[in-house]
């Protein structure tokens, strides 16, 4: 994966753990300049994952003698073993310390549909949600996994329009006249994976190049446009500037290659994000229960995050993601369309 790619999965899944530190910590009451920041903004987090996902899918399948079966089979291997972990020890704990999770409620139904990536109103009352509650951005993507293995059957210069072509049909199908999944699909956000996919098409004709200070200067005019928002959709207001930044750190790619730092960090972000609402719980409790000073909190569960996020990336999904290749009968060796 390319090393800009990762530095910005990195930011985004931390910029995602700042929005609800202040959430779960300080109830999104603001005290200072970083933490109205991350308290307005840091749900940017998403939008960038969204558009990186589009571009992260198009590279990875470009050129490939890929069948939509075994693209479904590898994205799964690869993000489905970490979440089920994950919202088996929430519903565990869940269980067991009610009291820490107070705002989770378990019902056997919504948890096998969590599981599924299957949207449902979460039985707490506070929305379309799975178990896992980040787990609302892992829907998406499965839906976006699923209508790109369809544009696999098409060439590779035509699988942009089959996408949104089919994205907007299940965006119509989920407004208000069917209400497909109750109308979790009809959002706008979902223009942010054809974006990346737009830019991977970019990449891959060399079109993602530009001299350093015109590649910062897109990187500052993003940051900029998501920090004063406008009064507009989503994938307007967060999602575009996310794609301008996405693809003016592409730009910077020959003056990042070979960090191995950035490398780790962006490889650890997946277990980052599923991991960090679990140690904010728990975090949330010693607050409200021990009496324990939430500034204080902040680094402890930060530095929690970080080495469990290490740990569940070196154990649990690289070694999982093995397993289930060898199982699935998935080598990393496809043929390129070219070989056949």
């Amino acid at each position: 994966m390319l090393i800009s790619v990762q530095l910005l999965r990195a930011l985004a899944a931390w910029l995602v753990v700042g929005h609800h530190v202040m959430q779960l910590f300080f109830n999104f009451e603001a005290h200072n300049a970083l933490e109205d920041l991350l308290v307005e903004k840091g749900g940017a987090g998403v939008d960038v994952f969204f558009v990186i996902s589009g571009l992260v899918i198009f590279l990875a399948t470009a050129d490939k003698a890929l069948t939509p079966w075994r693209f479904m089979l590898m994205r799964v291997a690869r993000i489905a073993p970490a979440y089920w972990f994950y919202t088996v020890l929430l519903a565990g704990l869940a269980a067991a310390m009610p009291s820490m999770f107070a705002d989770v409620e378990l019902e056997l139904g919504h948890i096998l549909l969590s599981m599924f990536f299957i949207p449902a109103q979460n039985p707490a009352g506070y929305g379309v949600y799975p178990l896992l509650d980040v787990g609302w951005t892992l829907n998406f993507e499965m839906l976006f996994y699923c209508l790109f293995a369809v544009a696999l059957l098409v060439p590779e210069a035509y699988r942009l329009w089959v996408v949104a072509v089919l994205l907007y049909l299940v965006w119509y199908f989920s407004g208000p006249a069917f209400d497909l999944a109750d109308g979790f699909y009809h959002d706008d956000i979902v223009l942010e994976f054809l974006m990346g996919v737009a830019i991977g098409m970019l990449y891959r004709r060399g079109l993602c190049r530009a001299r350093p200070w015109l590649a910062l200067l897109g990187i500052m005019a993003a940051l900029a446009a998501i920090y004063h928002g406008a009064d507009v959709p989503r994938a307007l207001e967060w999602g575009l500037p996310s794609a301008v930044l996405v693809i003016s750190c592409v730009a910077l790619e020959p003056y990042l290659r070979g960090s191995r730092c950035i490398k780790m960090l962006g490889d650890c972000s997946y277990s980052v994000y599923l991991l960090h609402v679990l140690v904010l719980c728990a975090g949330r409790w010693a607050i409200e229960h021990r009496g324990v000073d939430p500034y204080t909190m902040v680094p402890v569960c930060i530095v929690i995050i970080a080495l469990g996020a290490f740990a569940s990336y070196h154990v649990l999904e690289r070694g999982t993601h093995r397993r289930l290749k060898r199982w699935f009968g998935i080598d990393d060796a496809i043929p390129s369309r070219q070989a056949h």
